[in-house]
């Protein structure tokens, strides 16, 4: 099958096959007469494959391990185990990180309401003056630092 036909049957775009193949993940496929590319039903796999691990996050540096690992039936599981270990670590330090995005937003959608701004105005909106004011201390920070690290 051509390049068109592998798009279609993994449902992505031909850039993200040119893409896995310049990074190394798909191998370069065979060329036509024509110099059209040729996959097979092999490559559909390994593309679906990529996919799948690209979906559940994974960095591509470890979706090229898995790979060696699936080519290679005798591996000991245990580098898969600690592949995705790792991307478990991964999910969870993210999932912490929103969180406390999450946080962070409550408290600033706290502070204005319907009681303070009842005309619904920006200029009396809390959330507008919280986010000046984290600005603000930003640019007090930045300034403290560079007259601390001036002679």
């Amino acid at each position: 099958m051509q390049i068109g036909e592998l798009a279609k049957r993994a449902a992505c775009t031909l850039e993200t096959i040119r893409f896995y193949e310049r990074e190394g993940l798909l191998p370069r496929p065979e060329r036509t007469g024509g110099n059209y590319r040729r996959y097979s039903a092999v490559d559909v796999d390994r593309l679906a494959f990529i996919r799948k691990c690209r979906s559940l996050g994974m960095p591509l540096a470890e979706i090229q391990a898995l790979l060696g690992c699936r080519g290679r039936p005798d591996t000991d599981c245990r580098v898969v185990n600690a592949l995705v270990d790792r991307q478990i670590a991964r999910i969870a330090e993210q999932i912490g990180a929103l969180k406390s995005l999450e946080r962070q937003l409550i408290e600033i959608r706290q502070t204005c309401d319907e009681r303070q701004n009842p005309e619904h105005r920006a200029g009396a909106c809390g959330i507008i003056r919280s986010l000046g004011e984290a600005v603000n201390a930003m640019g007090a920070h930045g300034r403290q630092a560079r007259n601390a690290a001036s002679p």
